[in-house]
C-alpha cells in the first residue's frame, strides 16, 4: 500500500509540474487549475477570518516565531536560529507537526477517548538532553533538528498550541519555533521568518492542487523577515525587486547553503569534501528538489555516474538499498553520496553489506549579505523580555 501511495503521489507531483504529456495528464491539470481557484479563496477567506477575530489566535505568554514559506518544502534555517538564540540566552522549544512520522499507538481506551479532558500529550524527539524517539516516531525533520541540536527541547504534535503549552509548563521556555509555521495562524506569532528559494521562488507560480504554492505570492506582506535561500552567486535583483511589490518593508537576507563535510551513514566517520574531487559516485535521495542537491555534488567536483530519486520523505527499505548498493558496485562506483535528511530514514546495515561506502552531506546555512539585519534580528529576539502567564490567555 505504502509503495502505491508513493506512486500514484509521484504521478500526481510530475502532472503537476508538467513532466507527465498526453490527453490525461492535461485534462487533470485543467481540473487541478480550476480547483486552485477555489483554494486560494478557502486560503483567503481564513486569513480573513482571522484578521478580523472571527477565528481567535492564541497567546501562550512568550515569544512565538514561525519560520516558514509559500510554498511546500522544508526549513532549512530552523537549526540555524535556534542554535543562534540558544546561544544568545533563550530557553528554546521547536514545534513541529512531524510530517509522515508515524505515531506510537495509543493505550488509552475508546472511552477515553471520547473524553475531552483526556489528552495525549505530544511527542518528544528530544528534551535537550537525550534523544528520545527514533526517525519513524518523530518525522525525519525533527529528529534531524533533535540530534543536530543541543539543549534545545523538540516537540512534534499537530497541534501546536498543546506542545507550546507543554513546552512552557513542563522546561520554563520562553521562545518557541513553528517549524514550517507560517499557515499555522492557530497560534499568535510575534514574528513571521518567510524563506523564499532563489532556484524556485514562488514554484511553478500556480497555487495548490495545481502547483506547489500554499499561498499567493502577495500574502509575503505578513514577513517580518524574508530569506533567499539557496543562492548561487548570481545577483537577485529582480526577485527583490518583485519581493519589494508585495512587502516594501521587510528585511532580505541573502543565504546559501554550505557544504561542511561528508559523514559515514553509518560509522559516523568524517571525510573533507576534497575527496569528492574527480570521484565517480552514485546519488541516492527523497527530497523536495534532487536535481538542487544532484548539481551541488557536480560542483564540489564529483562525477555523478548513477542517481536514484525517490518521493520526499521517502522511508528505505534495506532492498531497495542493497540493490541500490550492487548497481554501484557493478559500476565500479567510488562511494554513494545522500542527504543528511535521507541519512536518518534509511535502514542500518550490517557493515559486511555495505560494500560501497555510503556518507551524507553536512552542510550549513550561511549569509552571504544582509549580516546587519541577521544580527539585529537575533538581537530583537534575545533581547529580555517579560514572561506572561498562559493561563491568562485561556481563562
Amino acid at each position: 500500500m505504502g509503495r502505491r501511495l508513493e506512486n500514484l503521489e509521484q504521478f500526481g507531483i510530475d502532472v503537476v509540474l508538467e513532466r507527465r504529456r498526453g490527453i490525461r495528464a492535461t485534462l487533470l491539470r485543467g481540473i487541478l487549475y480550476a480547483l486552485s481557484f477555489i483554494y486560494e479563496r478557502l486560503v483567503q477567506l481564513r486569513l480573513y477570518f482571522y484578521r478580523k477575530r472571527i477565528l481567535r489566535e492564541r497567546a501562550l505568554g512568550c515569544l512565538v516565531i514561525s519560520i516558514g514559506n509559500l510554498t511546500v518544502g522544508g526549513t532549512p534555517i530552523v537549526e540555524k536560529f535556534a542554535r543562534a538564540l540558544q546561544t544568545g540566552g533563550r530557553r528554546v522549544a521547536i514545534l513541529s507537526r512531524g510530517y509522515k512520522s508515524v505515531p506510537r499507538p495509543s493505550k488509552r481506551s475508546w472511552l477515553d477517548r471520547l473524553q475531552k479532558e483526556v489528552i495525549d500529550p505530544p511527542r518528544v524527539v528530544s528534551d535537550g538532553k537525550s534523544l528520545l524517539l527514533d526517525s519513524l516516531t518523530a518525522g525525519d525533520e525533527p529528529y534531524m533538528l533533535a540530534h543536530n541540536l543541543k539543549d534545545v527541547i523538540v516537540l512534534v504534535d499537530k497541534d501546536r498550541v498543546k506542545s507550546g503549552l507543554f513546552a512552557i509548563d513542563k522546561w520554563k521556555v520562553d521562545t518557541l519555533l513553528l517549524d514550517d509555521g507560517l499557515q499555522y495562524l492557530h497560534l499568535k506569532h510575534r514574528l513571521d521568518m518567510v524563506l523564499v528559494d532563489r532556484q524556485a521562488p514562488f514554484g511553478n507560480e500556480f497555487l495548490l492542487p495545481r502547483g506547489t504554492l500554499r499561498e499567493p505570492p502577495r500574502n509575503l506582506r505578513r514577513a517580518s523577515y524574508i530569506f533567499i535561500t539557496k543562492n548561487t552567486g548570481e545577483p537577485n535583483d529582480a526577485l527583490i525587486q518583485r519581493i519589494r511589490r508585495y512587502n516594501r518593508t521587510a528585511e532580505i537576507i541573502e543565504c546559501q547553503h554550505k557544504p561542511l563535510y561528508l559523514q559515514n551513514v553509518f560509522t559516523g566517520e568524517p571525510l573533507p569534501l576534497d575527496r569528492l574531487h574527480n570521484t565517480f559516485i552514485g546519488s541516492i535521495c527523497g527530497i523536495a528538489a534532487p536535481e538542487s542537491f544532484e548539481g551541488g555534488l557536480k560542483k564540489l567536483g564529483a562525477h555523478v555516474d548513477l542517481a536514484k530519486r525517490y518521493i520526499d520523505h521517502h522511508r528505505y527499505s534495506e532492498a531497495e538499498l542493497q540493490s541500490f548498493i550492487n548497481r554501484c558496485i557493478r559500476r565500479d562506483l567510488q562511494m554513494i553520496v545522500t542527504t543528511e535528511k535521507d541519512a536518518v530514514r534509511m535502514p542500518r546495515l550490517p557493515e559486511a553489506e555495505v560494500r560501497v561506502p555510503i556518507y551524507f552531506l553536512r552542510v550549513e546555512i550561511e549569509i552571504l549579505s544582509g549580516h546587519e539585519s541577521w544580527e539585529h534580528c537575533v538581537a530583537r529576539i534575545c533581547k529580555p523580555q517579560p514572561m506572561l502567564s498562559p493561563e491568562r490567555f485561556f481563562a
